[in-house]
């Protein structure tokens, strides 16, 4: 068995060759013991002592280890697979893996929704995606290359092919992703497909009704479409300010469209934008 104050001295071993954060170690309570725990196990795993896909001790060699409680090694653990770097399912043991960008932005967005709420959240999202894409949009018609523009035609192509169809919400998030490609940030192109392209594919407003009838949103589809092809033309053109316009005017209004209709004193409710 491994006393506390030996797990802080190999804290503060390990902290001194850089390879832990400078915190405060002083408290005993459970909840710091689970977070030493759980930086010692991490510095392990970048020192290499433990690789990727190694299983991780079991509770009972760390209680034994770190000479504290079941619950304080779970926590330690759960502290783990929200950092990315333990995998966990049931019935199976942890295993050491390396956090990912798309685990981190997935975490991220899961506390978005719990602070914010659902339609709170969606807003700033929408907001976050206009920031992105008009930016795009901005390089793209600046400096896209001969190859990337045929890839927006291409995702163009395949869009208008899918008008009046189920396919067409995923043909229209790739269009878009075609213009945030073109930046070459992996950064912001997954922040797109995390935050934008998977919450964006499943609007509860349409999606039910196209999977019932889609050629009842024929008419839509096709207004979103001629959007993106004077998107397109004004990227291929190399206008910066009609590409920026016609971006930030398509986003505002896709955005306005699918905002619930506020409910009548007469019974009736109209589609925002109708009259």
């Amino acid at each position: 068995m491994v006393p506390l104050a030996a797990v802080k001295a190999e804290v503060t071993k390990l902290r001194r060759m850089k390879m832990l954060p400078e915190k405060d170690i002083q408290s005993d309570s459970p909840k710091r013991v689970a977070d030493l725990i759980a930086e010692t196990i991490i510095a392990q795993i970048k020192d290499g002592s433990l690789a990727v896909g190694d299983a991780v001790p079991t509770e009972r060699e760390l209680c034994n280890q770190f000479s504290t409680s079941r619950p304080t090694v779970r926590e330690a653990l759960s502290n783990l697979h929200l950092r990315g770097f333990v995998s966990t399912g049931t019935g199976k043991r942890p295993r050491v893996t390396t956090p990912s960008l798309e685990d981190v932005f997935t975490l991220a967005g899961d506390h978005i929704r719990e602070i914010l709420g659902n339609s709170e959240s969606a807003a700033h999202l929408e907001q976050m995606r206009q920031f992105i894409e008009a930016g795009a949009v901005r390089v793209a018609a600046e400096n896209a290359s001969n190859i990337q523009v045929a890839k927006m035609q291409v995702a163009l192509e395949d869009n208008l092919l899918a008008v009046g169809t189920k396919h067409f919400p995923e043909t229209d998030i790739a269009f878009h992703r075609s213009i945030v490609a073109v930046v070459g940030n992996p950064i912001i192109l997954k922040l797109h497909d995390m935050f934008v392209s998977k919450m964006l594919a499943h609007r509860p407003n349409s999606s039910s009704l196209r999977q019932q009838d889609a050629s009842s949103l024929r008419p839509q589809d096709a207004a979103v479409y001629e959007e993106h092809r004077a998107i397109y033309e004004a990227v291929l053109g190399g206008d910066v300010v009609s590409a920026t316009k016609q971006m930030d005017d398509h986003l505002e209004r896709s955005y306005r469209s699918r905002l619930a209709a506020p409910k009548s004193l007469l019974g009736e409710t109209k589609p925002v934008g109708e009259t």
